[in-house]
């Protein structure tokens, strides 16, 4: 097993982790797209060098070490984004393969001058945040999805789920990006569908799906209409 190899398992262990509260054999092999056979060797690989530990029918733990590793592969990955995106002019749909190829240079020296250079970023380009210098540890948020909010309320889009290329060329499209202020203005009862209005756009209608891949931060308190206030 290559070292890039190994740094990949450790990254994808610890998001599954981070994503779904444990690590199984069966989402690790399907996160990597390997066969179970194949995982659990890798895995057993893993354990030998002290970042893993592994027990049969259990799930997946990452050690202190193991964890703290992983930590600062993500950490390299996304401070490269943001230097890309912010330095060099990429777009967010653009930086994710240069990154996955760059986060397995060894050169602190290289990711301190960029961290530097960016002022020390916490958040990635898609909202997602960067893991600690030290520890490699992740600072949890309570996250709030636009499907989780109601009617009128006002928010601002302040991170991005499985951020593929063809969803952030969509958000392109729609002229939504990270900042973005919007209001949702009806939600459609039989579909779960969200209807928002934003910048110089009136009316947009976002499918769940989509309503499920986007992290927003509420603005104020919601705005209650006139018909349902009540009567004096």
């Amino acid at each position: 097993m290559t070292l890039k190899t190994k740094e990949n398992y450790l990254k994808s262990m610890y998001v599954l982790e981070v994503e779904e509260g444990e690590i199984s054999l069966s989402r690790l092999g399907k996160r990597m797209g390997v066969s179970l056979p194949t995982v659990n060797s890798m895995v057993k690989r893993l354990q030998d060098e002290g970042w893993v530990r592994y027990e049969k029918y259990k799930p997946l733990q990452l050690t202190t070490i193991g964890k703290k590793t992983a930590g600062l592969i993500i950490r390299k990955h996304r401070i490269v984004e943001m230097f890309l995106v912010k330095k060099l002019g990429f777009g967010w749909e653009e930086v994710h393969e240069i990154a996955e190829e760059m986060e397995h240079i060894h050169s602190d020296v290289l990711f301190e001058r960029m961290d530097e250079m960016l002022g020390h970023p916490t958040m990635d380009p898609h909202g997602s945040p960067i893991p600690d210098k030290k520890s490699g540890l992740l600072m949890l948020q309570n996250k709030l999805k636009l499907s989780d909010v109601s009617i009128r309320c006002k928010v601002r889009l302040s991170g991005i789920i499985h951020t593929s290329t063809d969803f952030l060329l969509y958000l392109n499209k729609k002229d939504l990006q990270l900042g973005t202020e919007m209001e949702v203005i009806h939600i459609e009862p039989f579909d779960k569908s969200i209807t928002i209005s934003y910048n110089k756009c009136a009316s947009l209608t976002l499918s769940k799906d989509v309503c499920e891949r986007l992290y927003v931060e509420m603005i104020g308190e919601p705005q209650i209409p006139d018909s349902d206030k009540p009567q004096e």
